[in-house]
Formats: C-alpha cells, sequence, structure tokens
C-alpha cells in the first residue's frame, strides 16, 4: 500500500496520484489563481495556528510534535509559532510590501488617478533544504502572504513535518483558499522527472542549499522564471583592539558559535581582528580557545548530532593542513583533545570557510583592507558581527556592507533577527511579488481611492465568538502590552461616560489610510480643496488629531484651526485663507455659520462640508445650500473611538446611508431584543468585528448604533455593504410605557414642521407623570405650538401616551447656546434623561 506522504491542496495522497496531479499542474494553479485570497485570510490562520503552537497543552501541538525530526527539541514549534503570530507577520508585510493589504490596488498617491498594488508572480516552486525544519513551512507562508501558488519539495529524508503543519494551517481556514494555494511533496533530488514537473509551469523558484543545489534546480527553471537563490552564505566577527581584550565580547562570540553548532549561515566562521600583528592574532586565538572549550556541548537540538563521515573528513583534514603549517609560521591550532571544537589562527587575511562544528578560523585584517580582502567573496558574505566603540561600529558596518555584507549585528546576536529582515539582501515577499500599476482617466475615477472596490466584494473571515459590550473592550484595553498600546484616545462622553482607546500606530496609520480613502469617495479633492479642520481637540479627544492625519496622507490643504468659542476670528481666519472645505461636528458648524452669516455669506467661498460625530437633518442640509452655497454636504465618516472608521459616504449616499469598510470590518445587524440576525430591511443593533488590530480583539463588539442593511449595488459601482444609520439604542427612551425614538422627533421636526435647527429631547419626573420636553434651537421661523401639534399628530405612541395622561408633553425654543453638550466633543446630547 503506497504511504501518502504528499499534501496536495487539501488531502494527502500516494505516489502514483500525486504523479498523475504533477503532470496537470498548470490547469490547478491557474483554477487556483482564479479564485482571490485575502492578506487578512492568511494572517486569521497563521495568528490561529501561532496560538496553537505556543501552547505545548493544545491538540494541534501534540500532532506536530510526533513528526519533528529526532532529536529535535518540541520548543522548535513554540519559536515557529512566534514567527507566525499577526503581530510578526504584519510587521514582515508593513516593512516589505508597505501595508497589510498589499494586493489591494490602492492609489499610489491621492492626488493622482493610478493604482499600484503588489500582485503574486504565480506559482512559487519551493526547494527546502533538509538541515531546517522551520524552513520549508515559513517558506511557504510567505508565498502565501504574496498570494501565490504554493509547491514544495522536502528531501525523502525528511519527516512529514511541513506537510502536516500547512495541514493543520489549511484547515483554519473555512473557505479553502489557503488549501488551494499548498502542495508539499517529499521525494529524492534524484527524481529529475518530478523536479521538472514541479518547475515547468512556476513563476518563481526559491531554492535553499549550496550551489550544487541550485544548479541542480536551475537546470529546470524555465526562461524567464524568477531563480531566488537563498543559498549558503559566510558570516564573519570584526574585533577592534578595545573589544578582543573584553572577557564579555569573548563569551558572547563563543554563544554566536556554538548556537546551532554553526550550521546557520549567520554563525560566525571567521574572527577579524584589527590588527597587522600577528602576535596579537596568535594570542588571542589561544584566550578565545579558553572560552570555547569551557562551553558545554549542545543537546535537545538535531543540529548537535554527530558529524557525518563527509563532514568529519572534512575536519580532520582542515585541522591537519592547518598544524602542518605551524611550521611555516603561519598557522596554530588551538582545539580539544576529543575533536568537539578547535580555533585555527592563520597570518593570512582572505576569507576561509569554516569546516563548523565548533571550528572557527582567527585572522588578522586591517580596516583599511577589509573591502579589498573581503569583495571577491562578496556573493557569499552575509552577516558581519562587529564589536568596537559606538563611532568604530558605524564606520566599521559602512566598510562591511560596501564590501558585500548584507547584515551586521553586534557580537552575541549574530543568530538572531527581527520581524520583516531582509535576507540576504532582499526582501522575499517582493521577491515572489509583482509591482503592478493601473493609470485611469481622472474624469471618470476622481473619486475612486481603491480599484478593487469597483471590481469584487473583500471576503473576510467570519465572525466569531460572543457579543462584546463597551465594558468587554474597555478592561482588555487597559491591560495591552506596551508594544500594543503606543496612542490612547477618549470618547467624546455625548452617550456616557468618557471611554478609553488604545491603539498602535500601525493599526492607526492602516485605519487613517482607510478613512482618507473614504474621504476620496465622498468627493474631498486632496488638489483643489482648501480644508480647515475645526473638530475640537485636547483632553484625549481624537477627532481633531485623526482628521489631520487623514489629510497629510492625502497631501490635501489644511488649516488646523481646531474647534474654538471665537467665532468672529475663526471666520476670518478662513476668509484670509481662502478656504473652500470645512471639516467638523454639525453642531459646532451650525453654530459658527449662524454666528457670522454676514461674514462667511459676502465672503461667499465655501463649497464644501464634511461633518462627523453627529447628522445635519434634511432641513439644515437646505439651509447650508440655499444661505451659504455650500454644494457638497456629506459625513466625513462613521466610526467611534473604539474601532476607528468603519463607514463612508459615496456620491451617490444621502442621509446616514454609509458604505462598509470591508477590508477592515465586518458587520452583523441582530434584533433589538434577541441575539439573532434580523430580516433584511429591518432596523437592528449594528455589531462589528475588526479584523485588523494589533494585540486587541475587537470581534462582535455592540457599539451601541442602530442601522439597516441598504439592498443591492450602489449606483456608484462599489461593492462594499451598505447600511444606513438609524440612531443609537441611548436614542431610544423608555417613557411612560412607551418607547420613543429621539430621531423619529426630528425627521418629524424637519420634514412637517421646516425646522431647520438643532433638537434636544429632556426627560424630567413630575409628581403625577413624566414629563418630555423638546428643546428646540430658536430661529426666525421656530413655533413651538406648531411643533407639540406636528409630534401629537404624527407620532401615534407619543400620542397615546399623552392622551392617556401618562405623559406631559412640552416643547420650548431656546437659543442653541444653552443647549447640553459633551464638554469634550461639543457634541449635541440627543437625550438628556434626569429620572432617577
Amino acid at each position: 500500500m503506497s504511504v501518502h506522504h504528499h499534501y496536495w491542496q487539501g488531502s494527502f495522497v500516494g505516489d502514483e496520484e500525486a504523479g498523475r496531479r504533477l503532470a496537470e499542474l498548470p490547469a490547478a494553479v491557474e483554477a487556483a489563481l482564479a479564485a482571490e485570497l485575502e492578506t487578512e485570510t492568511v494572517l486569521a490562520a497563521c495568528d490561529a495556528l501561532s496560538a496553537a503552537l505556543c501552547d505545548a497543552d493544545h491538540p494541534v501541538h501534540g500532532r506536530l510534535a510526533a513528526h519533528l525530526p529526532e532529536g529535535e527539541d518540541p520548543a522548535v514549534l513554540a519559536e515557529l509559532g512566534t514567527l507566525l503570530g499577526r503581530r510578526e507577520l504584519t510587521r514582515k508585510l508593513r516593512r516589505e510590501l508597505g501595508g497589510t493589504a498589499p494586493g489591494r490596488l490602492n492609489r499610489a498617491d491621492p492626488r493622482e488617478t493610478v493604482y499600484e498594488a503588489w500582485a503574486p508572480v504565480g506559482l512559487v516552486a519551493h526547494i527546502a533544504p533538509g538541515n531546517a525544519a522551520t524552513v520549508a513551512p515559513l517558506s511557504i507562508v510567505e508565498g502565501l502572504l504574496a498570494g501565490n501558488v504554493n509547491i514544495l519539495k522536502t528531501s525523502s529524508a525528511d519527516t512529514l513535518l511541513t506537510q502536516h503543519l500547512m495541514a493543520e494551517l489549511a484547515a483554519l481556514d473555512p473557505s479553502g483558499a489557503l488549501a488551494a494555494r499548498i502542495v508539499v511533496l517529499r521525494f529524492p533530488s534524484s527524481r529529475q522527472e518530478w523536479l521538472r514537473l514541479m518547475c515547468a509551469p512556476a513563476d518563481a523558484v526559491a531554492v535553499w542549499g549550496g550551489e550544487g543545489a541550485v544548479e541542480g534546480v536551475a537546470a529546470h527553471v524555465p526562461a524567464g522564471c524568477r531563480l531566488v537563490e537563498w543559498g549558503h552564505r559566510i558570516s564573519f566577527a570584526y574585533l577592534t583592539t578595545d573589544a578582543w581584550s573584553d572577557a564579555v565580547v569573548l563569551g558572547a562570540l563563543a554563544d554566536d558559535v556554538c548556537l546551532h553548532e554553526q550550521q546557520a549561515c549567520s554563525s560566525p566562521q571567521v574572527v577579524y581582528l584589527d590588527t597587522e600583528d600577528e602576535g596579537e592574532v596568535f594570542a588571542f586565538a589561544e584566550r578565545f580557545a579558553a572560552v570555547l572549550g569551557a562551553r558545554p556541548p549542545a543537546v535537545g537540538v538535531a543540529s548537535a548530532a554527530e558529524p557525518d563521515p563527509a563532514e568529519a573528513a572534512e575536519l580532520t583534514t582542515t585541522e591537519l593542513v592547518a598544524r602542518l603549517e605551524e611550521h611555516l609560521g603561519l598557522t596554530r591550532v588551538f582545539a580539544a583533545p576529543d575533536g568537539s571544537w578547535r580555533v585555527m589562527a592563520d597570518t593570512r587575511s582572505p576569507l576561509t570557510a569554516s569546516p563548523l562544528h565548533r571550528s572557527v578560523w582567527v585572522k588578522p585584517l586591517p580596516r583599511k583592507r577589509m573591502i579589498a580582502t573581503l569583495r571577491p567573496m562578496r556573493r557569499y558574505l552575509q552577516t558581519a558581527g562587529i564589536a568596537g566603540s559606538p563611532t568604530d561600529i558605524a564606520e566599521l558596518s559602512r566598510t562591511a556592507l560596501a564590501a558585500g555584507a548584507t547584515r551586521v549585528t553586534p557580537v552575541g546576536a549574530m543568530l538572531e533577527s527581527y520581524a520583516g529582515e531582509p535576507h540576504d539582501g532582499v526582501y522575499a515577499l517582493q521577491r515572489y511579488s509583482r509591482r503592478v500599476a493601473v493609470q485611469a482617466d481622472p474624469s471618470l475615477f476622481a473619486t475612486t481611492a481603491c480599484l478593487d472596490d469597483l471590481a469584487r466584494p473583500v471576503v473576510l473571515p467570519p465572525p466569531e465568538g460572543p457579543l462584546l459590550g463597551k465594558e468587554d473592550v474597555q478592561e482588555p484595553a487597559r491591560r495591552l502590552a506596551r508594544a500594543d498600546a503606543e496612542l490612547y484616545f477618549r470618547s467624546g462622553g455625548s452617550t456616557g461616560a468618557p471611554a478609553l482607546s488604545v491603539f498602535s500606530y500601525d493599526d492607526y496609520d492602516s485605519q487613517m489610510h482607510a478613512a482618507a480613502r473614504g474621504l476620496l469617495a465622498a468627493g474631498y479633492d486632496p488638489v483643489g480643496d482648501r480644508t480647515a479642520n475645526l473638530f475640537y481637540c485636547g483632553a484625549m479627544y481624537g477627532s481633531f488629531i485623526s482628521f489631520f492625519s487623514v489629510l497629510e496622507r492625502l497631501g490635501g490643504v489644511q488649516l488646523p484651526l481646531s474647534a474654538g468659542p471665537d467665532h468672529r476670528a475663526t471666520a476670518q481666519a478662513l476668509i484670509d485663507h481662502g478656504a473652500d472645505t470645512l471639516f467638523g461636528m454639525p453642531s459646532y458648524l451650525w453654530q459658527l455659520l449662524h454666528a457670522e452669516a454676514d461674514a462667511l455669506r459676502a465672503y461667499g467661498g465655501l463649497r464644501k462640508v464634511f461633518y462627523g460625530g453627529e447628522h445635519f437633518t434634511a432641513e439644515q442640509q437646505r439651509t447650508l445650500r440655499d444661505t451659504f452655497g455650500i454644494e457638497v454636504i456629506r459625513s466625513i465618516t462613521y466610526g467611534s473611538t473604539d474601532l476607528g472608521p468603519l463607514g463612508y459616504q459615496c456620491a451617490e449616499s444621502t442621509g446616514g446611508v454609509h458604505h462598509l469598510h470591508a477590508d477592515l470590518h465586518t458587520m452583523e445587524i441582530l434584533d433589538l431584543a434577541e441575539d439573532r440576525p434580523v430580516a433584511p430591511g429591518e432596523t437592528g443593533r449594528l455589531v462589528f468585528t475588526t479584523h485588523a488590530r494589533r494585540g486587541q480583539h475587537l470581534g462582535r463588539y455592540v457599539i451601541g448604533d442602530l442601522g439597516r442593511e441598504v439592498p443591492g449595488r450602489c449606483p456608484c459601482g462599489r461593492h462594499a455593504p451598505r447600511f444606513e444609520l438609524r440612531g443609537r439604542t441611548g436614542d431610544v427612551m423608555r417613557v411612560a410605557t412607551y418607547f420613543l425614538n429621539h430621531r423619529r422627533f426630528l425627521d418629524l421636526a424637519g420634514e412637517n414642521g421646516g425646522h431647520r435647527g438643532e433638537l434636544q429631547v429632556r426627560l424630567d419626573a413630575a409628581d403625577a407623570r413624566e414629563r418630555l420636553t423638546v428643546r428646540v434651537e430658536r430661529t426666525g421661523a421656530t413655533d413651538p405650538e406648531r411643533l407639540r401639534e406636528v409630534f401629537l399628530a404624527g407620532y401615534p405612541e407619543l400620542r397615546s401616551a399623552v392622551a392617556e395622561r401618562l405623559l406631559d408633553l412640552v416643547v420650548e425654543a431656546v437659543d442653541g447656546a444653552s443647549l447640553d453638550r459633551s464638554p469634550t466633543s461639543g457634541k449635541l446630547l440627543a437625550v438628556v434623561d434626569t429620572r432617577r
């Protein structure tokens, strides 16, 4: 019976089936590439696998531990888990491809209709090494992050760790998109026909190994296919005079040598001293030999295995030749009696490869000769571990890089790495990607920030877990790791006590870019508009800062005025600097425009208003157009302090209708009383799951707003779902046994009563019955009695409560400045409930 040691697009197969499928590989690749793979799908699955690998009691950890190479410490799974976590992979994406959704065709410059993205090359064939258990799966993950289909060859001597690891990863993606992009085969390199079939349809071939391995694969790489060589490299340490006499430096150098038994490309094979004195070289070698000899043998790792016969022969030959040259005064050898380590001092500077297994050359190399000596070996150089003063390190780093080294580290950290670090002088994700561009007609795409919005819907992993309220999010935010808690905001407090929200700068940057794309869709022109940022600022309130950041990313002209009490000074600044676009809260903008109506009407330069945090009623918008000549009035964004931007308006959006920022969030609309979806078109509680937040789980967050789905595709052509805001749960009042809604009062006042100002509901407990006072901003046409009649005629529940003598209804006209507002944001409090 055939052993099923090949993993092919979701299932384990034997040799015969794998051979049949290899012959049909081109068709399988085309089918897989026809379906989109969202980067978030890869990140979510990898993060879930990461959590399992870091938990020694998790069933997945146990299943995979059984496939580790003999002698490999199970701790390697936790190390792999750390590398697969969202934190590490998002940092890698940002460093290498510029963002966490590199495949989306966004504007390269917001002021131009040119769209760029990183696209997959197509099929990447990976030829994995046999000496590193984690290299193969990580190579596939890199291919997946770039969106490719991946076929990987492991050695016939390898275990099935990579196959089962990839199977576990694919099982964590319910869409099946990952499984469709993964093939792992296990066969010997002598099976040339299979190697040829792997490489023939490939768009990139990644080879891990020495020159022989690369040459063997290169013969099968077709013309035009990208050959990515991850070959063997040589690394060295370089010590200045002060450093080589420091016992701490010697200990750190010994650690670099012993870790992984010099099997890593970044392990030092040569130690260079900044000297021409042969005596200093011999003296240092003797002292370092004592330090190296005190290091215990490695245990618990596969690399600690005894050298194979070929390696043992090389060790013996290298040491023997070095001992023979002692008679010529060229060398001196210090070695363990049992052959477990050796330090070979050599008076000649040219780079010499070590036979590894704790074998180190010590050579002189004055810094003035570094480039001339090392540059001939530039193709093979990798890490230079440098020890010296800060000035020495700065100077020598530049010299080492000029000589051909691709990375410089402190001595003692040569084998350490960081997320997104270039490998052998290049970014892996860029080698597995193509930079693509679309140039579009500005007259057709002026408000299109992302071309993909018009091409296809974004499909993110479905939301899971329990519903979360504000407190469920607030308490974990206070305990966030320092690396994830870099930016603190507080909410405006319009619906309760101000709440704390915490962001990493990376998350904040992603959200500001999303808000910027939404603003373009709403009709903002970063080339022509001159914008006054009139949001409130201070007390950790985020609106002013956020829209400052948005305009910065758009490259728009900005007057960062903020909302201030001196309306005359603000209006004068608008006039003096030619502002034509206003950002701000409706209540503040309304006050400013009416306080300085004569000056601003005479100016006549205002054309656009983008508002947030509240809504302008239809009557208020009519006033802005008729009185002030404003042409565009749209929501600047719909969002919250906790979640960031959630929705945006397009040129076809009116009222409270918004598109979902579908690349950041998924949305559910749940029944008001039960945790179940509402029927299509019904109003319910808006529930959001954020997928791109580091260190925080913001899944199924009940934000406190009400809304309904808007069916069908928007006339603007975008695929992003639409929803209409219908107020807040706090705006629904339980009064005199009835549920009354603030928005209903607002709509009736505007549509039937002709009211164009602000409106606030106040609830008080009177002696005999409750009192509901509708406070409306006094305008020239305000008639409280007429509005009371409108409310009673148009709101049956209110009329019944009054008729049954359960409620007193009062309508009063007041100055706008006397309405209750949030002290932080200036936002109007829709409902003020004084009942106890």
